[in-house]
């Protein structure tokens, strides 16, 4: 038996630029997925440093961890924080006349 020698993938560790993280986001919300889009925050701020974010957030470490979980459940406020603290924005587009309609997600 061959015994292979692999790591953990873990998305923070290829998230190294700006356009690599504002790409990631871009995918991750036009899934419409509230959960995917909280554990790709959480990526973002593990590629950024944790503690870094938390500071800049205006949240505790472990504030943050909780809320970046699968089974967080941040507030807007504090995501909208969190986003801020990330250094991205945002953006919503219309839909295309032939896209067809998306069905949110239940978190």
């Amino acid at each position: 038996m061959i015994k292979a020698n692999l790591t953990p993938y873990d998305t923070a560790d290829y998230l190294k630029t700006e356009d690599d993280i504002a790409g990631y986001i871009d995918a991750v919300l036009a899934e419409n997925d509230p959960a995917l889009l909280i554990a790709a925050l959480g990526d973002v701020a593990r590629a950024r440093g944790m503690s870094r974010i938390a500071r800049q957030s205006g949240a505790s470490r472990e504030h943050l961890y909780r809320a970046l979980s699968a089974d967080g459940n941040p507030s807007a406020a504090t995501l909208l924080k969190i986003v801020a603290a990330l250094g991205v924005q945002l953006h919503a587009s219309p839909m295309a006349d032939d896209a067809p309609s998306r069905e949110v997600v239940a978190a």
